[in-house]
C-alpha cells in the first residue's frame, strides 16, 4: 500500500486500498486490521485521516469495530436480491465512476477491465 499525491484525498486512497485488499482476500473475514495509529505512523499521515478511512469502511460494512479489541474485517453480507440488489449495484457503479473520474481513468476502459476481471473470477470458481 502507498499514498500518492494525485489529487485523491488520502482517506479515500486508504479506504480504497483496504477495500481492494479485502476483495482480493489479502485480508479475510475475521482478520484484525492494523491499529489506526500503526497506519498513521507507517504512512506518516494524520491520525484523523486514518480514522476517517476506518469510519468509512465501518459504514460500508467492510469493518467491524469491537471496543477494547480493535477493528476486524467483517464477514461478507448475504447476497441482496431484487430492488435492493439493483440499488446497491447502482450506488457502487456511481462510486466507482466518481473515483475513476478523480483518477483520470476513462469509464469505458474501466468497464472493460471490470468485465474481464469478473470473467476471470468466474473461471476460477
Amino acid at each position: 500500500m502507498r499514498i500518492e499525491d494525485n489529487g485523491v484525498p488520502i482517506y479515500v486512497q486508504l479506504r480504497d486500498q483496504f477495500l481492494r485488499a479485502i476483495g482480493a482476500r489479502h485480508l479475510a473475514p475475521g482478520d484484525q486490521m492494523p491499529t489506526m495509529r500503526q497506519v498513521a505512523v507507517a504512512f506518516r499521515i494524520d491520525l484523523n485521516t486514518v480514522r476517517h478511512a476506518y469510519d468509512e469502511l465501518e459504514r460500508a460494512g467492510a469493518l467491524v469495530l469491537i471496543r477494547g479489541r480493535g477493528s476486524f474485517v467483517a464477514e461478507a453480507p448475504a447476497g441482496l436480491e431484487g430492488p435492493d440488489h439493483d440499488a446497491e449495484a447502482e450506488r457502487l457503479a456511481r462510486q466507482v465512476l466518481a473515483t475513476a473520474a478523480a483518477a483520470g481513468v476513462d469509464p469505458r476502459l474501466l468497464a472493460e477491465k471490470i468485465t474481464a476481471l469478473a470473467a476471470a473470477k468466474e473461471e476460477v470458481r
